[in-house]
């Protein structure tokens, strides 16, 4: 029996709720914005922020790339795809500079973003505050008041006690001088690329229902002292085994069938950015 759902899932009420809160977090770079958060065919974790936001700005003549925590071929890369692309009928693709909306969990793409692209990353939690401060309400004054000593603690707890700031991904960030905010688990080494991206970032969250935006040009500084700056995962001299790019982030891998003190061998962490330098090798 054949199902008919309405184009992108959502009837056009709530697409309409999710686009004014969308609003609202791009015309206030960084700000959480509360909403109405539906119930999905997914369980909550699993990517309904994201989705939710996906479905409420996809459009007919849409390209859609759903990636995670870099691969495009994840069960949960795929099975959002699916439901996406079983609700609009739209094309999806590998290719990053392809794709009009990119949905992503944990990572932003090696290949740079471009004018008109809007990026929808996944968050499991908005509230950078959250580690040391458990009330929602005490978190909205800190945020109003400006109060992020806290945060600034925790970092430097991490010097106390591991010699360097030890977030391996999350790391917080200051949005055009005025928000503290959650870059979702991306690590490190994409922070950077959050800094005047040229395309639109969008971050839901589902299960918190929080929306959170970072317009086209925004500067985005990643939280750090001065005798401590911020600092990416280093790959310096190593390069992907299958495309033999360098300055991406990596996987580590033992060569199979060597053991545990086999050659360590790396890959990058982007299969999309990956298959497109193979693809431009074959040329």
């Amino acid at each position: 029996m054949r199902i008919n759902y309405n184009f992108a899932f959502f009837d056009e009420s709530s697409k309409r709720e999710i686009r004014r809160a969308i609003l609202k977090a791009i015309a206030i770079p960084g700000y959480q914005v509360p909403f109405a958060s539906r119930e999905m065919p997914i369980a909550r974790g699993w990517g309904t922020g994201g989705l939710q936001l996906t479905l409420s700005l996809v459009g007919k003549e849409d390209i859609l790339k759903v990636m995670d925590q870099g691969s495009d071929e994840s069960v949960n890369a795929v099975n959002i795809k699916k439901l996406i692309t079983k609700t609009t009928g739209i094309k999806v693709t590998h290719d990053t500079g392809e794709a009009s909306i990119i949905q992503s969990r944990h990572r932003i793409p090696e290949i740079p973003l471009q004018e008109g692209q809007i990026l929808v990353l996944q968050v499991p939690l908005p509230e950078p505050l959250r580690y040391y401060e458990p009330s929602e309400y005490e978190t909205k004054k800190l945020h109003a008041e400006q109060e992020y000593s806290g945060a600034w603690l925790m970092l430097f707890e991490q010097i106390m006690n591991y010699g360097n700031m030890a977030t391996g991904a999350d790391h917080p960030v200051m949005v055009h001088g005025r928000y503290v905010m959650a870059p979702s688990p991306i690590p490190r080494f994409d922070n950077p690329k959050l800094n005047r991206s040229k395309a639109l970032i969008l971050f839901g969250a589902g299960r918190e229902k929080k929306v959170y935006a970072l317009p086209p040009y925004t500067q985005v500084v990643s939280l750090a002292f001065d005798d401590y700056p911020f600092e990416v995962e280093s790959f310096h001299n190593k390069c992907c085994r299958l495309c033999g790019a360098t300055g991406v982030y990596l996987d580590e891998f033992i060569d199979e069938g060597t053991g545990a003190t086999g050659a360590t061998t790396y890959q990058c962490n982007d299969m999309g950015f990956c298959l497109h330098n193979l693809n431009q090798k074959s040329r």
